[in-house]
């Protein structure tokens, strides 16, 4: 399998530290409000990465924090914490907030197919193993304290832009949105591993350290959770390019000065989500979610469907219009597997053949477009309907689209309107219609009251007229 690693800005034949087990470590939400479709994005191509790697063999380990504490309103490690931003905002308790929009959050997850990893950790639960990582860097010189603070000292590091995609302007004051001077710092990269009270007096959520009471930084708690579940070495981490820098550039240097050696082989980037307007954000206040989708009538699975159709490392814009496409595929998709029947046994060389197109997609970078493809591959392949539905259901371990279950609905209930058929309503049906249309509305009514008195209601839609029984 070859993944695009962007700390080295090129395709890698994939190789696990050990064989056994593919040690993978995902980003998960700041629990303050809803996750809206662009972070939904990322976790559903994440998903896509450890189902794929399940599917072609490897055994994998997962491991995803929540953070409920330390993320600032600013990455640059200023403003309030997001999460006592939201308390306030909802007039309910940290750790409320953290509750409810976590479970929110797994919600999404079950209704996008998003499988939850082995090992969740929130960062309120490690504050242990933070406090001993940095105790580490300052006993190895890589931080220093100063107003209360215990920074990250980055001039002590050969390289710290190791992704290169940024420069040392980029964090310049002013130039960097929501950039404030910390005047603590010896270097305008540091960043904190630690604050203390002398910083935010109104933190709902403080613990004892060697440095006073306080709270970790943003950074710190996944290298803690990582290096707690996943050891001292990390085969592939996950999470959305705007991660990369600062988040994962921080996390890199805190953790390898800390440990002495290499730490994460593979970084996955999912690009972002784009509206017309530019870069889906919370901070804006206007977001998508999947509820909102749900209540205008979408399907859940259309989404992710439309997800799958793009690149993971390509910005991937969201319209209405766009979405109405992905419905009116999904749609077609799941027609087109509902009318296969179950007959005949499986041609395994023509099932093999159909499974290496697939297979090849997924090592080719992961390249979702193309495994979708695969799927209407299928669909057109010369072979029985029972080769063809052996093969989506083995896609889908993959895809999770639903593909079988929802053509099994839509069969059932294909077979429940057929049974519901009546000719003689159907033919009053019809005589309504037509006499709506030659304006005999004396007679349309007449009708219509008669199919009521039968326990018969007549639903005028855009479609054509049609009825049920109540």
């Amino acid at each position: 399998m070859y993944l695009y690693n962007s700390l080295s800005h090129k395709k890698e034949l994939f190789t696990p530290n050990n064989p056994n087990v593919v040690k993978m470590y995902t980003c998960g939400p700041t629990v303050y409000h809803y996750a809206h479709i662009g972070n939904l994005r990322t976790y559903i191509m994440e998903d896509v990465l450890e189902k794929s790697l399940r599917y072609l063999g490897y055994n994998v380990l997962r491991v995803m924090n929540i953070t409920d504490v330390g993320h600032l309103a600013s990455d640059a490690d200023t403003g309030e914490d997001k999460m006592l931003k939201g308390a306030k905002r909802e007039n309910k308790s940290v750790m409320e907030i953290a509750k409810y929009y976590t479970d929110a959050f797994f919600e999404d997850c079950r209704k996008l197919n998003i499988k939850i990893p082995e090992i969740v950790q929130p960062a309120t639960g490690c504050i242990a193993e933070f406090i001993q990582i940095v105790e580490g860097l300052l006993e190895k010189g890589f931080a220093y304290v100063a107003g209360g603070n215990v920074y990250f000292d980055t001039s002590k590091l050969d390289k710290y832009y190791v992704f290169n995609d940024h420069d040392e302007e980029d964090l310049a004051i002013g130039v960097r949105e929501g950039v404030e001077e910390d005047t603590n710092k010896r270097n305008k990269n540091d960043f904190v591993l630690w604050f203390t009270k002398s910083k935010f007096e109104d933190q709902a959520l403080k613990w004892d350290s060697p440095w006073g009471v306080g709270y970790p930084g943003w950074h710190i708690e996944c290298s803690g959770i990582s290096m707690k579940y996943l050891g001292e070495d990390l085969d592939i981490h996950a999470g959305g390019i705007d991660n990369a820098f600062p988040h994962h550039t921080n996390e890199i240097a805190q953790s390898e000065s800390y440990l002495g050696h290499k730490w994460c082989n593979y970084w996955f980037h999912v690009h972002h989500l784009n509206t017309d307007t530019g870069k889906m954000s919370k901070s804006k206040g206007e977001f998508l979610t999947v509820s909102l989708l749900e209540s205008k009538g979408y399907d859940p699975m259309a989404y992710r469907l439309f997800c799958l159709q793009s690149h993971y490392r390509r910005n991937l814009v969201f319209s209405w219009e766009n979405l109405d496409n992905a419905v009116v595929a999904y749609e077609k998709l799941i027609a087109k597997i509902a009318a296969l029947k179950q007959d005949g046994e499986v041609d395994m060389a023509a099932f093999d053949a159909l499974k290496e197109r697939f297979t090849n997609a997924l090592n080719g970078d992961l390249n979702t477009s193309v495994a979708v493809t695969a799927v209407y591959d299928v669909l057109k392949a010369k072979t029985n309907d029972a080769t063809k539905l052996a093969a989506l259901a083995d896609f889908d371990q993959v895809l999770s689209l639903n593909l079988i279950k929802a053509a099994e609905t839509l069969r059932k209930k294909e077979a429940e309107e057929a049974a519901a058929a009546d000719p003689e309503i159907d033919a009053l049906v019809q005589a309504r219609t037509d006499a709506k249309k030659a304006k005999n509305y004396a007679e349309a009514d007449r009708i219509r009251d008669a199919l009521k008195a039968r326990g018969i209601e007549i639903i005028d839609t855009p479609q054509g007229t049609k009825w049920r029984r109540v």
